[in-house]
């Protein structure tokens, strides 16, 4: 066997170093917020699962950018995210107050990481199989789901809010939190956005005004942004049924008036 047919055969077997990198990073963060929560540093295990999120929608680009896409990276991101935006979450989530609620708490963090087991279960077999719409997902995305839990423990702890009631909101939001991810509620994905060419200038002001609220006061508008992203799914659904159901009404009104004339 030739030397370039060997090192040929060698790069097949071998796992490309870069985008797993960023894998680990997140697999690490992920495990670190688990840590963090257990020993009460709530603040940062929320940064952690942030970092978390940051390093998972670097990996696939850089793959993608190098060429260096494998069924083992799609394979280890996966179970990455499920420790990074399934477990952490849920557990920080039961260290923080659900362990106060007993049976209850712990049934409410096991639904929240089942939800997200079964999200990424769903989505890996639709990107296997070549279905769905890029433009949109299918149920929110853990991603998104992590960072609702993480800046809403975030912002509480900040604040200091500890109310008789508090876990009861913690397990209603991980129970919503999980059942939306298994839903079919539509998500804009934002993959159909072309960010290479121009943009209008509004749109870069924009950014600017994120990055610039994120630097003053991180856990604030961080929840703040995952609140409106979670919650835009069910009420652009709703919306869309009130507009189906005119459209319906409009369209026997003019049957309506066709017959009669």
């Amino acid at each position: 066997m030739s030397r370039r047919k060997k090192s040929r055969s060698a790069r097949a077997k071998g796992i490309y170093l870069l985008p797993n990198l960023f894998t680990t990073s997140g697999l690490f963060a992920g495990f670190y917020a688990i840590v963090a929560g257990m020993e009460g540093f709530f603040d940062y295990a929320a940064i952690a699962i942030f970092i978390a999120m940051l390093a998972d929608s670097l990996d696939g680009r850089i793959a993608r950018l190098t060429h260096t896409t494998s069924a083992f990276g799609g394979e280890y991101d996966s179970l990455s995210d499920t420790v990074a935006f399934g477990l952490a979450p849920a557990l920080v989530a039961y260290s923080f107050t659900l362990y106060s609620l007993g049976k209850i708490g712990w049934l409410a963090a096991f639904l929240y990481v089942a939800g997200t087991s079964l999200r990424l279960a769903k989505f890996n077999a639709k990107l296997n199989a070549g279905e769905g719409d890029k433009r949109y997902f299918y149920g929110v995305p853990c991603t998104a789901a992590a960072g609702f839990m993480a800046g809403l423990i975030w912002v509480l702890n900040k604040y200091q809010i500890h109310v008789d009631y508090l876990g009861i909101v913690i397990a209603v939001t991980a129970v919503m939190l999980g059942a939306f991810q298994v839903s079919n509620i539509k998500y804009r994905s934002f993959k159909d956005s072309d960010f290479r060419g121009s943009v209008p200038f509004f749109l870069i002001f924009l950014v600017i005004l994120v990055f610039v609220g994120i630097a003053l006061d991180p856990p604030d508008v961080l929840f703040g942004i995952f609140f409106l992203y979670v919650f835009s799914g069910p009420v652009g659904a709703i919306l869309g049924l009130f507009r189906r159901k005119k459209e319906v009404v409009v369209e026997s009104q003019d049957s309506v008036n066709t017959e009669s004339h």
